[in-house]
């Protein structure tokens, strides 16, 4: 009888509810995570790469990208794919780190492991051959015009004059814009670089960079942009060449901007503490010989002028960018009443959140439906582009043409040739057949939506207070079970 009430009260109870545990536990496990290597043999010009996929969930932060011997870190990228499927969006970031090889043979990565937000992936290493150098021109480091003024060094302590000196250095922090005049809309990309010179690195130290870095940024966002970051979180040295002269540059912060008005985008000078060391002038063996001290770089002011787009009845509408049009179809041919999907992409550089081709004009025998809305962004060298695809599902009711030349177009603004472009489709598929004035939409068998949408849908017709029922039904029979037990506990007391 105890065996029973204790079924009762808790087991059964448990049992009822598990379904809804086991959908929270799915819910909040939706986030994937995986480690993708590069090709395993390839010429020493050429980059080895190792990336790493996120799904399902916002990146937070991960964990340094592992130092393979005989390899040099070169630069990272960054690529976001957001699909929209009849209103349910998704998104997938790609995060890549370049390797530059020092020299041809064959090297073995032993296995790691990488923390991506809370998940732990682990990739299985490999071996890699690296071949002699392939034909064609190397891609030579970006450089261009630098900036920077140092500030007047601060007292250091209290050390006597003749025990330590100050020694000179050629550091020097800097905003760098790559245009100084752009249009509404146009992308602008600024960085943020600290230079100093090899013999520089002795003396001189980052200091409490992670609290210094928000103030920073918050100082050189503006207010009237659309602004991609770089999802860059390691900071490395990289040898570049100013005025003739090597430096190592440690790339601080950067971003692209669009601005959503003809206002300028004025950047103030930054201030960045560094850590820089005093060395005793008679130096002792066995001892540091240096004394801990303060120094503070600060940048440039910086402003980039703003211009109107020239006049234009969608001035105000255009997406702007260098763009071109790539067209997709599912078929070769065509029937009255059969849909076929056909894909407007948007390829090139620019600010693709601002793109959004118009809807189709209507048109008599023509029915439309989406667009599904995938759009691919990458971010890498300082460049920001992609592609934007929108997916239309098309059923024609009479024979001919399908006129997609007039049905779909989208004008855009080219910074580079200050023109306006339409993009228009030049396909023109073919339809045969009778005339179907009544059409029952017949979807390609292709379609992501009836793949990935309704793969696992029951199409079994129910009641809409099913489930409301049970629970009630349910309910009753738990509470007349207890009824029944209680009466049976009380009646053995009774015989005792």
């Amino acid at each position: 009888m105890r065996f029973l009430l204790y079924f009762l009260a808790v087991v059964l109870p448990a049992f009822l509810w598990v379904p809804t545990a086991m959908a929270q536990g799915t819910s909040a496990s939706r986030a994937e995570a995986e480690i993708e290597l590069g090709k395993a043999s390839f010429p020493i010009n050429e980059y080895f790469t190792i990336s790493f996929h996120l799904r399902g969930a916002a990146l937070e932060r991960y964990s340094a990208f592992p130092d393979l011997e005989g390899f040099k870190k070169s630069g990272k990228s960054s690529t976001t794919t957001t699909r929209i499927v009849n209103g349910q969006r998704s998104s997938e970031l790609i995060i890549t780190q370049r390797y530059a090889a020092y020299a041809e043979g064959e090297y073995v990565i032993k296995p790691f492991t990488m923390t991506i937000n809370a998940l732990t992936v682990r990739s299985g290493g490999g071996t890699l051959r690296v071949g002699p150098q392939a034909t064609g021109p190397a891609t030579p480091p970006s450089t261009g015009p630098l900036q920077g003024i140092g500030s007047l060094d601060q007292l250091f302590g209290k050390p006597k004059p003749q025990e330590y000196v100050e020694p000179k250095d050629q550091a020097f922090l800097a905003l760098v814009p790559d245009r100084a005049r752009i249009y509404v809309g146009q992308g602008v990309h600024i960085a943020l670089y600290f230079y100093l010179t090899a013999e520089d690195q002795g003396v001189l130290d980052f200091y409490n960079f992670a609290g210094q870095l928000p103030d920073i940024i918050r100082q050189l966002r503006q207010r009237t942009v659309w602004e991609e970051t770089f999802d860059e979180q390691e900071i490395t040295p990289e040898a570049v060449t100013v005025d003739g002269k090597p430096f190592l540059r440690f790339k601080l912060y950067e971003a692209e901007l669009y601005p959503l008005n003809t206002q300028p985008l004025v950047f103030p000078a930054v201030a960045l503490q560094m850590v820089k060391y005093r060395v005793a002038k008679k130096p002792d063996p066995g001892l540091d010989n240096r004394m801990e001290g303060f120094k503070t770089y600060f940048s440039g002011a910086k402003t980039v002028t703003v211009l109107a787009l020239p006049p234009h009845p969608l001035r105000d509408q255009v997406p702007v960018g260098s763009y071109q049009l790539r067209e997709a179809i599912d078929r070769t041919t065509f029937r009255t009443g059969q849909a076929f999907a056909y894909t407007f992409t948007v390829e090139g550089e620019g600010n693709l959140a601002a793109v959004n081709l118009p809807a189709p004009a209507p048109r008599e025998g023509l029915e439309f439906y989406g667009p599904d809305v995938d759009q691919n962004l990458t971010r890498e060298s300082g460049r920001v582009g992609g592609r934007k695809s929108f997916r239309f599902r098309v059923v024609a009711r009479r024979p001919g043409q399908v006129p997609l030349d007039s049905l779909l177009r989208l004008v855009v603004f080219n910074p580079e040739t200050a023109r306006y472009d339409t993009l228009r489709p030049e396909l023109r598929p073919q339809v045969r057949g009778p005339v179907r004035e009544t059409v029952t939409f017949s979807p390609h068998p292709t379609d992501p939506f009836y793949q990935e949408a309704l793969r696992d849908a029951d199409n079994t017709l129910q009641q809409i207070g099913l489930y409301r029922d049970v629970r009630r039904y349910a309910n009753f029979l738990l509470v007349a079970l207890l009824a029944i037990a209680g009466f049976g506990w009380w009646q053995a007391g009774r015989n005792k």
